[in-house]
């Protein structure tokens, strides 16, 4: 039981700062800034056929 705990405790610990890190990461390269855009894409596009 206790071998467990030495094993899964720093894999956890490490998921845990890498979604910390992807998180930060999208945080301030803008992936959040305009969450509106894709929304109100669909509702103006141009279906006309050519």
């Amino acid at each position: 039981m206790e071998a467990s705990l030495f094993l899964l405790l720093p894999i956890s610990l490490l998921l845990v700062i890498l979604i910390g890190v992807a998180f930060w990461w999208a945080i301030f390269s803008g992936q959040f800034d305009n969450t509106n855009q894709a929304a109100e894409s669909i509702l103006h596009d141009n279906d006309t056929d050519s």
